[in-house]
């Protein structure tokens, strides 16, 4: 999966922050989804690495139920892990899923869980 993230980072847009992402959302199916992080000249309007592959999948017809793995890599030689907005949507849709993040030489890696990554959620539950 390293190679594909590495190769999928030359399509990552980040002329602002210069910040280098890309995701593979794997499916129980086996089936990939891809995305990378793209700005725009009004950041807030860009999107994220991991919520671009995860949008394309559940636009596909993926559900919650459907999630089996995310990977992630960006352009440094540290890993990273997703933002507060997507840590927001991976919980919704992806809370068991395993996330495992790599740096860009792949000398390093760290796999968790969703719910590893956010302890104390905000869910639909919590609407009342």
């Amino acid at each position: 999966m390293e190679e594909k993230l590495r190769k999928l980072l030359e399509n990552s847009y980040s002329p602002i922050y210069n910040y280098y992402v890309a995701a593979i959302i794997e499916c129980n199916d086996g089936k990939l989804f891809y995305g990378v992080n793209v700005e725009t000249s009004s950041p807030a309007s860009g999107i994220c690495a991991e919520r671009n592959a995860l949008y394309s999948a559940i636009t596909e017809g993926y559900k919650p139920s459907d999630f089996k793995h995310i990977y992630i890599m960006n352009k440094t030689d540290d890993y990273c892990f997703p933002c507060f907005i997507c840590r927001q949507a991976l919980v919704d849709f992806c809370k068991n899923t395993k996330i495992t993040t790599y740096n860009y030489n792949g000398d390093k890696s760290k796999t968790i869980t969703v719910k590893d990554l956010c302890p104390y959620p905000f869910e639909s539950g919590d609407i009342k």
